[in-house]
Order: structure tokens, then sequence, then C-alpha cells
């Protein structure tokens, strides 16, 4: 790509908001190195590729030589961001908020080089503040410059509560950049006006106001924003075998967005692959390696490339196959898909049986009143297209 000897380029190249592109380009072009302000607030443990998308954004600047601040917002967390909730976020014990945050950073580590960046957590200042230094920071920010937020308005218009500490996350969030200089702020696009309130509280503490730099929401693999609410994520610590899985079952139409927002695939390459009459599959097992490989290597992704023509293409089973022990010999097929984690509901499990979802030692579950016998030596259960588990009769002792 023409681009890529451009920094400026580079780091507009998938963006939705840049205020202001001359800004970045002025800074960059005085050699300085920049300060990255990256937050994450540690409301749950799973890091999925909605997240990889800003966090390959940081990753783009740490390896063009500028620092990434990556603010783990373990005192916004006893917040909890209000950007696009219908209603207010449950507190988290701070017992939570550690666990969540271990996780994450196992997580984030598998696109941020976490060893240069400097991790710091804003609960360190926000637990320092009194009850007067809030005070004077609530008084930077209006009513109504807050409540103007559509989401703040629909939730009014219902009926459901706004609660005053909601209203101060955006000043929450801003203190942040002014904590650490921030020169620029990365966020998803949802977050622009949290962004832009760093930049006013920056200007009245006298600091170069930072440049805010969004980025896409990610569609999932049905189409609709990824989220773990709708169950559409995929995981970046998930098997690779998974993954991969997962990415050829995307509709055909997302293909232009994830090569853009999850691979570094030139222009020029992604074009050939996704031209008119080019079977969309080849493109998709492409995007599946590249993605794999971010986060576990050139050779792991081959393995799963091989794993899923095996299962998939050739009729196989998976080399790796998880196993659950039983204690009852005999149990019928929708409990069995209940305990065994398979389906989340009993109502579910019926609709993979009715669905023919459902196999044992590869024969069709055609009723959801069958029964098993289980063997010691156990039965093959595979469950749509991607998940084969081994189930067998144990015994209590």
């Amino acid at each position: 790509m023409k681009d890529r000897a451009d920094p400026f380029e580079i780091l507009r190249r998938g963006t939705v908001d840049l205020v202001t592109g001359e800004e970045l380009r002025r800074r960059l072009a005085s050699g300085r190195r920049l300060r990255v302000k990256l937050g994450w607030d540690p409301t749950g443990p799973e890091v999925h590729l909605g997240h990889g998308v800003v966090l390959r954004k940081l990753r783009a600047f740490q390896d063009l030589g500028h620092q990434a601040v990556l603010i783990i917002g373990d005192g916004t967390a006893m917040v909890g961001d209000p950007t696009g909730r219908q209603k207010q976020r449950p507190a988290l014990t701070t017992e939570e908020i550690d666990r969540n945050l271990e996780r994450y950073r196992e997580q984030a580590g598998k696109v941020v080089d976490l060893g240069k960046a400097e991790v710091v957590r804003n609960g360190d200042w926000f637990r320092a503040m009194t009850f007067a230094d809030t005070i004077r920071l609530a008084a930077r920010g209006t009513v109504a410059r807050m409540i103007e937020r559509d989401y703040f308005a629909q939730r009014m218009k219902k009926g459901d509560a706004v609660g005053i500490h909601e209203l101060l996350y955006p000043l929450m969030q801003g203190y942040d950049s002014v904590k650490v200089r921030a020169d620029v702020e990365l966020g998803a696009t949802e977050q622009l006006f949290n962004l832009l309130v760093g930049r006013d509280l920056q200007a009245e503490e006298g600091q170069e106001p930072q440049v805010c730099l969004t980025t896409p929401i990610l569609e999932g693999t049905d189409g609709r924003k990824m989220s773990k609410t709708y169950g559409n994520f995929i995981g970046v610590l998930e098997p690779p075998r998974e993954v991969f899985g997962k990415v050829m079952s995307i509709p055909d139409r997302l293909l232009p967005s994830w090569f853009s927002l999850l691979t570094d695939l030139p222009d020029e390459e992604v074009k050939v692959l996704l031209a008119p009459g080019e079977n969309p599959r080849k493109a998709k097992a492409r995007l599946a390696r590249e993605i794999v490989a971010g986060f576990h290597g050139a050779e792991v992704a081959r393995g799963a490339e091989e794993e899923f023509d095996r299962v998939f293409r050739e009729g196989g089973v998976p080399s790796e196959i998880p196993e659950v022990s039983l204690p009852q010999a005999r149990i019928g097929i929708v409990d069995l898909l209940v305990r065994t984690k398979c389906a989340p509901s009993t109502s579910e499990a019926r609709r993979l049986v009715a669905g023919r979802g459902v196999r044992v030692d590869g024969a069709v579950v055609d009723s959801i009143e069958g029964e098993l016998t289980l063997p010691e030596g156990g039965v093959l259960l595979n469950v749509g297209k991607r998940r084969f588990l081994r189930v067998r009769h144990a015994p209590k002792a």
C-alpha cells in the first residue's frame, strides 16, 4: 500500500472520527513521542474481537514508536460508563474488578505490548480525592450538556432512572486525560462525547488538548453489534479452532469491514480476494488465518485451518475432544445437552434436537424424548457444526 510509509495514513486507516486530523499530522511530524491513551473499565472478564479493533489501533501507535498509556478504570468502573446503556449498570465489588482486571491483562496482551506500555489505575487518583475535590470536578460540567446525550433522554422519557453519578462519568474519563497528559485518546465511535470532554478539561488545565480518534463498532458473527449479550462474539482467548470456525461462519457482507479492522493485509490483496466471481470461502479462510495468527502465530493458524478442513469439509472429527463424566448411566438427550452446557436451557436443547443439530456417535438424534445409555468408554456428542464432546459414565465412588 502506498500509504504504508506515511504514519498519519497508517493511523487514520479504519477510523470514524478524528478530532482533529490536522493536529495529529502536526504532532506526528514534530518527531515527539506521543502519549496515546486508551481506557478500559474492568466491568466484564472477556475481551472479544470488537474490543480488539481499538486495541489494534493502540498497537499501531506503539509500532510507530509512541507511548501506549493503558488506563485500567477501577475508579470509573464503580460508576460504569452509561454510554448506550438503557439502564444503570450494577455496581461491582472490588473483588470482581480485580478478577476482571487480571483476565483483561492476559487478553489485551495478545494485541498490545504490555511490556512497553504504561499501565495505570485511575482509582489511584479518584480514591485520593476529597469530597470538595469531587464538587470542583463536577462544577466543570453542566447538566444540560450531559443530558443532551440521546440515551439519557430516552431513559427519562420512559421514566427510567438516571443517576447523578452517571452524569459524572464523562468528567471522570476526561480527568484521566489530564492526569496522564494524553496527546491522543482512542475509543469506539460511541465514546466520542467522553473523549471530547477530555479535550475541554485539558484546555482548562493549560494542557494542549488531546487528539480524539475513534474506531468503528465491529459487527458480530450474525451481523449485529458484536456483544456478549447477543452471543455473536469471538473471544480473544477462545481456542484457535473455535476462532477459525466462527470466522468461517460470518455473513459474506462482513468481509470488507473485518479485513479492514482486524488485519493488516494490503488493500490490493483484499480487493483480489473480494473481487466479483471469487469464492467467498477462500476470502474467509484467509481472514480466519490472519486473525488466528495475530493471537497465536502462523503455525497455530495453519493447524486450525487443517482442523477445520478435516472436520467440516471431510466429515472428520477434531483431533482434541473435551471429555465430560456424568454419574448416571442413562440420561435423556435434552437433559444431557443442558448438563454438559451444550445448550443454555431446556427450550434451546429441544430446539437443537428439533432442528436435527444433534448427533450421537454420528447418528442424528430425531426425538426430544430420546434417552442414551452412557458406557464407560463414552459416546461422541456433536452439537451444531463445531461442538464435539466425549461424554462418559463415571459412577460416584
